[in-house]
């Protein structure tokens, strides 16, 4: 018979199992969430990987019987909020008054902004908009949550989630329509690192890592170290070819990866550099679903996916 340490460590690994597949589930529709809610798909994805170290650590608080997607989406909301304190130069108003309900009249939420149109609209209008607006808009609009899922997740009442959601889409609506994004021309590291990774020069890429360089993957655990990371080019040798290009992203300059030339990318990979070294790989390799939403142009013919 098991004693009740042993029962504790065997429903500690069973949730442990029913947090990993559901994670796994959802993590599409946690980044679409949170890339809205920051305004980035690159800085999203980032809030994915800490909310989920997060909750993985916090496994053993949570009861058998919790509900696991309400309370995925509720740590990734949380850390995303943390993010944006960290970031508050982007807003036009004090993060800790965005709470404030000023108005719980509000028309029939299916009146308003249709849903094809809220999800064409570009992540960095989204940041605009006061918190709980967002967050009203992207989980109705954009995911299809049910208003009473939502004033459970975002703790307000149904007339409050109401409200935000109709000033949320009157709010877009008003949004003039942003510039296009001009592409910046590539530097020069991000040409010399696509050509040499188009040659398949191993060798040569391992060469501009940093000693302290950093490799950042969906589902994998952060790698560190020049000797560490460099077996990530071991793993695109073996893998089968795909071609990079540099591209633009929300101002950034990435890679896109594509199966051949003149096919669309399903990735990107994004450098970070210090002195003509690399301090920093993101790959998204193992997370395509950032493509979603991603409106890149790339630097050679401006066409954007």
């Amino acid at each position: 018979m098991m004693d009740e340490a042993a029962l504790e460590a065997e429903a500690k690994n069973t949730l442990y199992t029913a947090l990993a597949k559901e994670a796994d589930a959802v993590r599409p529709e946690l980044h679409r969430y949170a890339a809205r809610l920051v305004g980035s798909v690159i800085d999203g994805e980032d809030v994915i990987q800490d909310a989920l170290v997060n909750a993985f650590a916090m496994v053993g608080s949570i009861s058998s019987g919790t509900p696991l997607r309400p309370w995925l989406f509720r740590i990734v909301h949380n850390r995303a909020i943390d993010a944006l304190r960290q970031r508050s130069t982007r807003r036009s108003e004090p993060l800790e008054t965005a709470f404030d309900l000023a108005d719980v009249s509000a028309v029939d939420p299916e009146d308003a902004l249709i849903r094809q149109d809220t999800v064409r609209i570009a992540l960095a209008h989204f940041v605009k908009l006061p918190v709980p607006q967002r967050s009203a808009v992207i989980l109705k609009d954009v995911l299809g949550e049910p208003i009473a899922d939502i004033a459970a997740l975002l703790g307000l009442s149904i007339d409050a989630v109401k409200a935000h959601l109709s000033r949320g889409r009157a709010g877009l609506r008003s949004i003039s329509e942003s510039e296009a994004e001009v592409p910046l021309p590539p530097s020069a590291e991000v040409l010399n690192f696509a050509a040499l990774f188009n040659a398949r020069d191993w060798t040569a890429l391992r060469s501009l890592l940093a000693e302290d360089v950093r490799l950042r993957q969906a589902r994998r655990p952060q790698v560190s170290g020049a000797a560490n990371v460099g077996r990530f080019f071991s793993y695109y040798a073996d893998y089968p070819r795909v071609w990079i290009e540099p591209a633009c992203l929300e101002g950034r300059e990435i890679l896109l990866v594509s199966a051949a030339p003149s096919a669309a990318p399903a990735y990107f990979m994004l450098l970070e550099w210090r002195d003509q070294k690399i301090t920093l790989i993101r790959d998204h390799r193992y997370a395509t679903y950032v493509m979603e939403d991603a409106a890149a142009t790339r630097a050679a013919s401006q066409r954007e996916y």
